[in-house]
């Protein structure tokens, strides 16, 4: 759609009204604290506001993954985001529940890669995915499932985001057995729900910027924060490894090294001089991000499987 009129976020909210009020299945919103994932919860929100208190009977769980590695403005932004979430759901009197998930200790990023002697994640050994993001999440699903049986995800997932996101959206909703929900390929006993899946960029904008935030983070502080950096996606909930990496987006690990350049870092600290304690952050990662694989002097002398490599590092020095 080129522009949203009042009529078409009407009809969102009233989809999400209908929607929640047909059953007593669970909802867990993904939230990463992005433009995308607020327009959603933002739309949940001011759905369950107009509904009278007495038909509040289902929970909605909003769930936030933090990677303990997150980029530390990103990661301050979605903390306070979330606490302010979880005091006006309470003043508000919503059934909206935020929860912060982190990985286990055993799958935290320094655990793997000093710890374990991971190399740094590639795109043909990306561990880190895994491990972090989808494994927390999934771990709060299947508990929400354990204990009700079924769950609906909300999600913020959008078609215009890339042709491949387009294509397996468009799958899953050929397979749909209800209106605007789709099987979830994870587990057979959740399903998808994507408000906002015919929304391009522009139209989430123009709805965070005409509609205040409900909980009162400001939505033009979160465009401010996008403006100068470099790729306009966001690290969605990651729940299997069908998802993209975040490795191209702005809300993505300072770590990442799925990337060639962290351009939103270093934008950040080139357009902020109060972010200029982000430098050595940048340099670390920039240096577990080099060339590897030519540079020998980076190489350790085993091989991935634990075998040694002779003769190449051989390295001889006269006294």
């Amino acid at each position: 759609m080129a522009s949203l009129s009042k009529q078409d976020i009407r009809d969102v909210i009233e989809t999400i009204k209908g929607l929640y009020l047909e059953d007593m299945t669970p909802w867990i919103c993904g939230y990463s604290g992005g433009k995308d994932s607020t327009a959603v919860v933002q739309l949940v929100w001011m759905a369950l506001k107009e509904l009278p208190q007495e038909k509040l009977k289902k929970t909605v769980h909003v769930i936030s993954t933090d990677t303990l590695v997150e980029s530390p403005v990103v990661s301050l932004w979605a903390k306070e985001s979330i606490q302010k979430m979880i005091e006006r759901a309470k003043d508000a009197h919503l059934p909206i529940f935020p929860h912060i998930l982190t990985p286990a200790i055993t799958n935290t990023f320094w655990v793997n890669l000093i710890g374990r002697g991971y190399p740094y994640p590639r795109r043909d050994f990306r561990w880190c995915t895994d491990r972090m993001k989808i494994d927390a999440s999934n771990r709060f699903i299947k508990e929400v499932l354990d204990a009700e049986s079924e769950a609906i995800m909300v999600l913020g997932s959008r078609k215009a985001e890339s042709a491949t996101r387009r294509a397996v959206m468009e799958g899953y909703e050929k397979k749909r057995y209800r209106d605007h929900l789709s099987p979830n390929g994870s587990f057979p006993n959740s399903y998808v729900f994507t408000p906002i899946e015919n929304w391009q960029n522009d139209n989430v904008w123009q709805f965070l910027v005409q509609y205040e935030n409900p909980w009162g983070h400001s939505n033009k502080d979160l465009l401010a924060m996008y403006s100068g950096a470099s790729a306009d996606g966001e690290c969605p909930l990651v729940i299997d490894t069908s998802t993209p990496s975040c490795g191209n987006s702005r809300f993505g690990c300072w770590v990442c090294t799925m990337v060639t350049e962290d351009k939103s870092m270093a934008a950040m600290i080139q357009n902020d001089e109060e972010k200029s304690w982000m430098l050595p952050m940048l340099d670390f990662r920039n240096y577990i991000a080099g060339d590897w694989d030519t540079d020998r002097r980076r190489r350790d002398f085993r091989r991935r499987d634990g075998h040694l490599t002779y003769g190449c590092y051989l390295n001889i020095r006269k006294p």
